[in-house]
């Protein structure tokens, strides 16, 4: 797995309403407003988490704010009128001949109470473009879990298009879920812009 040895990311990113910069462990408390809500963890690969364990994961996400390898993560916190309102993710993947990353999964939460103003839009829009700018990826996916109606609906409103559903494949909160992949190749993000 070999570093591509690109600059760091151009961090803070600003949007019209939000400024994207790495989770801290000072953003614990937030963050804690949502991932510990059980209906906002309901689709999230984690949670209901309770103080203690929000603290522990965030002070791991924020350790990483230049990631260049396969599987490394970049973290963003949503900053919004001056709090942490949402947080997102960008993952990297691997590239051909175990080269450097050219594939990136991105992902994102919101607290409830921003929901349905497009923050989580403006934000996922941002880390596309950097996946796709900075990191001059091939390719971004996002992996939901289908019944998660607002996040497919954010997928094609970023130009994602819906690529497959595997039937029952994820063991999440006692019972089988499916799961959804868009995905969105440089080419098709290239003509949205």
């Amino acid at each position: 797995m070999t570093a591509r040895h690109l600059p760091p990311p151009p961090l803070p990113l600003t949007t019209e309403r939000l400024m994207l910069r790495p989770l801290t462990p000072a953003d614990a408390d937030d963050v804690q407003r949502y991932w510990g809500d059980p209906e906002v963890a309901r689709y999230l690969p984690f949670g209901p988490l309770d103080a203690e364990a929000t603290r522990a994961k965030v002070e791991r996400l924020a350790a990483n704010t230049d990631p260049q390898r396969t599987d490394e993560v970049l973290s963003l916190a949503m900053v919004h009128a001056g709090r942490v309102e949402g947080d997102l993710m960008l993952r990297l993947g691997r590239g051909p001949d175990d080269g450097p990353p050219s594939v990136a999964e991105v992902g994102w939460v919101t607290h409830p109470e921003v929901r349905g103003i497009g923050l989580a839009a403006e934000g996922a829009g941002a880390v596309v473009d950097l996946a796709f700018g900075h990191y001059r990826c091939h390719r971004v996916t996002a992996v939901l879990d289908p019944r998660n109606t607002a996040s497919a609906r954010l997928c094609e409103r970023l130009g994602m298009r819906l690529e497959g559903v595997t039937r029952r494949d994820h063991w999440a909160r006692g019972e089988w879920s499916d799961t959804a992949v868009y995905g969105l190749l440089r080419e098709e993000w290239a003509d949205l812009s």
